[in-house]
């Protein structure tokens, strides 16, 4: 796995579904993806995985035994270190059309009935991975920017203390510490 294909600090992606077998299935369609692909069986399994470590994307089943769907992705969203997160719904077909709009209503980005096209799942996920890595590269961006301008005001103000000591800094001395700069 090379390191530009893969998600910054090894986020992946949580498979949140109670039955083996969708578990599986998700696992076989985004293999390929070449990201840590984690499983929760549960909602508060989900939360519990969220709240060790950082991840890309979420995948998670509606209707589950105890904390179903809806609440799972409410209580994603209500956390500050998880409101970000995507969040996909996956759901059978014969659900209720409600769904979607409690789905989105919820903050899910998207919302899948199953049985999925693996084509079609498997290329919203490389979106949601694009954009997770985008902004991965968007934090080290302004995290280097800032260090750069707190540097920059380091330097400003070494500079304002000697120019504000007149007695030490000749003209020739200044030439010099501006052109080192």
């Amino acid at each position: 796995m090379s390191t530009e294909a893969t998600t910054d600090d090894g986020a992946g992606i949580l498979l949140v579904d109670d039955m083996e077998d969708n578990l599986t299935a998700l696992e076989a369609v985004l293999g390929s993806l070449n990201e840590p692909l984690v499983r929760a069986r549960s909602g508060e399994e989900a939360m519990k995985a969220l709240l060790r470590r950082r991840f890309a994307l979420v995948l998670l089943d509606v209707r589950m035994p105890g904390m179903d769907g809806f609440e799972t992705a409410a209580n994603i969203k209500r956390l500050d270190q998880t409101k970000d997160v995507p969040i996909i719904f996956l759901t059978g077909a014969e659900d209720d059309s409600g769904y979607a709009f409690r789905g989105y209503a919820t903050g899910a980005a998207d919302y899948l009935t199953k049985p999925f096209d693996p084509w079609v799942l498997r290329a919203k996920v490389s979106v949601f991975l694009d954009l997770h890595r985008k902004n991965q590269q968007l934090e080290r961006l302004l995290a280097r920017q800032r260090a750069d301008y707190q540097e920059v005001d380091r330097r400003l103000t070494a500079l304002e203390e000697e120019l504000t000591e007149p007695q030490r800094v000749q003209v020739k001395e200044l030439r010099h510490l501006l052109e080192k700069r």
